[in-house]
């Protein structure tokens, strides 16, 4: 394939900016979450978390005696959000609440410092036992739940804090998180059998942002470049011809963006550098049936990598 240079992705850059500037302007209504579980009981603990994913977690430990809103809605960016009124008052008024924390919800402490949220918060991914934390440039990657064993420590995580939150239900969130574990322990080993089948040569990738370096590192693939270093931030030209190049020149197959972000750019660099582009994974968020709970969600990514890189 020619190489093109200079003003030419220049101008193929600037077009792709564009549609995406377009595209997000006129996407960014908001959704409910696709799932909602069992009803709730009467009583039932008020639970908040940042993310569609960590609301699915809390609901698989705690069933029906937990109420759960995932401030970040279906298909929202959870590193830009900005919350509405609604969503600011809901927090207020949470008994519990979970985020992630390491950055990808950095905005959550001051949120609830600014509502007067009594409730306690837990930041899952922080300082979680037994992890080898990524960590580039001087920033710990938030990534870590897209590697399922990682997610299983979450899940205790969540089992102890609700446990704390309301004692009177140990039982049923104990039962909870035990059948939970018990169902991504065989999602970890299908996502294993599934990737370890891939060609040796066939296992390079690029992705949208840097969200898939603990999922890559746990099953056995390797990114060679992001799109962007942060949603919300472009590339510049020489970023843009960089990673054309290295695409290239390790044969990556295919560029993996997720259902969130506009898939314009990584189109226009895709075609450049002669691979396809995956545009509807799932890794921040939640998407609709069969992506509507974690355990989909990694299922669907799972299927579609594998179903690219073959």
């Amino acid at each position: 394939m020619t190489r093109v240079r200079g003003p030419v992705v220049r101008r193929l850059l600037a077009v792709a900016l564009v549609a995406a500037a377009v595209a997000g302007a006129s996407g960014c209504a908001r959704t409910a979450d696709a799932y909602v579980g069992p009803t709730p009981l009467p009583g039932a603990l008020d639970v908040v978390t940042t993310t569609t994913f960590l609301a699915d977690m809390v609901r698989q430990v705690g069933g029906a005696h937990v109420s759960v809103l995932s401030l970040v809605p279906k298909g929202g960016e959870v590193h830009t959000f900005d919350p509405r009124p609604s969503e600011a008052w809901a927090l207020s008024s949470a008994r519990l609440v979970f985020g992630n924390g390491l950055g990808l919800d950095d905005w959550l402490t001051q949120l609830a410092a600014d509502v007067g949220t009594d409730g306690p918060i837990v930041h899952l991914g922080v300082d979680l036992p037994g992890v080898d934390y990524i960590i580039e440039n001087g920033q710990t990657n938030p990534h870590l739940w897209l590697d399922v064993a990682n997610a299983e420590k979450y899940v205790d995580r969540i089992e102890a804090a609700l446990v704390t939150a309301d004692p009177s239900n140990a039982a049923a969130y104990r039962a909870g998180h035990d059948a939970y574990q018990a169902r991504l322990a065989e999602l970890d080993a299908w996502a294993r059998t599934q990737l370890a089948a891939l060609p040796a040569g066939n296992r390079r990738i690029v992705s949208y942002h840097d969200a898939l370096p603990y999922f890559c590192r746990a099953y056995g693939l390797t990114v060679v470049g992001n799109v962007v270093s942060a949603p919300g931030q472009d590339p510049s030209v020489q970023e843009v011809q960089r990673l054309i190049d290295s695409i290239r020149s390790n044969g990556v197959r295919a560029i993996f963006s997720e259902a969130q972000f506009n898939p314009e750019l990584a189109r226009t660099i895709a075609s450049e550098a002669g691979a396809s582009v995956v545009s509807d994974l799932y890794t921040d968020t939640l998407g609709d049936s069969p992506a509507d709970t974690y355990e989909g969600l990694v299922r669907w990514d799972v299927a579609h990598i594998a179903e690219a890189l073959r």
